[in-house]
């Protein structure tokens, strides 16, 4: 069993991986985020601010990709899914399936620990209005592979979201006619299995587009495998 604790007075250290997986903490790569990083740390410099680093052991068996920090959330903590809605859904989840023991409150010093799970984003900055660029998918997805090549134990990974999906695809090869998006669905990358998600952002839960149960069953099919 391999677990990760939060760094109590770094967020940035929790669970981070090599630098060559994660972004510099002044990434110039993406000319609009980083006018928007920079932006964010004037008006709130005591937030992260940063790219958001992985959270979790890389020797974990299994990697939840989301999409990007939301504003509020990972970007001002420094701890992917944390302080914003999804990371309520998200991390109750985890510590109903034993992805994560502990208490969640929703700040980077808060004892969680991931238990033979790691998380990580497609894009590591936070972008305006929640929506990266396609060019900053692609400009931001060699870090995505490099925390993909550095998890020697990697059996399962989670996408949250298409563009979740989609990165992960080009990031493995394969196409997308063999591998199409479905809430739900398993799709299998050589010794990996890939399982789809809608996105636990709170307009998912809203709408009902994901409902908890819906998301819980993805997890509980991810549990029984893995065991």
């Amino acid at each position: 069993m391999t677990t990760n604790s939060t760094s109590k007075d770094d967020p940035a250290s929790t669970g981070a991986a090599s630098p060559r997986s994660e972004p510099d903490r002044d990434c110039p790569l993406c000319p609009r985020l980083a006018v928007f990083r920079n932006e964010a740390r004037r008006r709130e410099p005591e937030w992260f601010n940063a790219p958001v680093p992985s959270f979790g052991d890389p020797k974990a068996p299994l990697l939840i990709v989301g999409l990007a920090p939301g504003l509020q959330g990972a970007n001002r903590t420094g701890r992917p899914f944390t302080g914003d809605f999804a990371g309520d859904l998200l991390y109750a989840t985890l510590l109903e399936y034993g992805f994560a023991s502990g208490t969640y409150q929703a700040r980077p010093n808060d004892g969680l620990r991931l238990v033979d799970c790691r998380i990580s984003n497609a894009v590591r900055c936070v972008p305006p209005q929640n929506k990266p660029l396609p060019a900053e998918i692609n400009t931001c997805r060699p870090y995505l592979a490099m925390t993909i090549a550095t998890m020697p134990s990697l059996r399962a990974i989670v996408a949250l979201g298409r563009i979740a999906h989609d990165t992960i695809l080009k990031t493995l090869n394969l196409r997308s006619s063999a591998a199409p998006f479905a809430h739900g669905a398993v799709h299998h990358a050589g010794a990996l299995k890939l399982y789809d998600s809608y996105h636990c952002s709170r307009y998912n839960t809203n709408t009902g587009v994901l409902t908890p149960k819906m998301f819980r069953d993805v997890f509980a099919k991810v549990r029984a495998e893995l065991c």
